[in-house]
């Protein structure tokens, strides 16, 4: 049961180019998010489409695939973990966010 401790496993696409990010050591960092879609009909049998939007972060090599070959609206797979953290904006306000770390990535769709 412990492989099941904050895991996450979201299909989605991107909703726009990854952001990149070489620290000084060398290693890299994608940035990116991912809208997933879940439909259902409302109380009038009407189709509604609720869309979330989930920010997620990737390291190392799993980064570098993303650089070469994940773009806008590619659909991909990601398996990791949830992560809560703070920091200071421009008006020195405390803002929190909340990330999935990727571990693993799939690419879907066409090529």
């Amino acid at each position: 049961m412990s492989t099941l401790r904050n895991k996450v496993q979201l299909i989605g696409n991107l909703g726009n180019d990854p952001e990149i990010i070489t620290m000084d050591s060398g290693k890299k960092l994608a940035k990116f998010s991912i809208a997933t879609n879940e439909s259902y009909k409302n109380q009038q049998g009407e189709r509604v489409t609720d869309t979330q939007w989930h920010n997620v972060v990737a390291w190392g090599k799993t980064a570098e695939i993303i650089e070469e070959y994940v773009t806008k609206g590619k659909e991909v797979a990601v398996e990791g973990k949830l992560t809560t953290r703070s920091y200071d904006d421009k008006e020195g306000n405390k803002r929190y966010t909340t990330e999935v770390v990727c571990n693993e990535l799939l690419m879907l769709g066409s090529k």
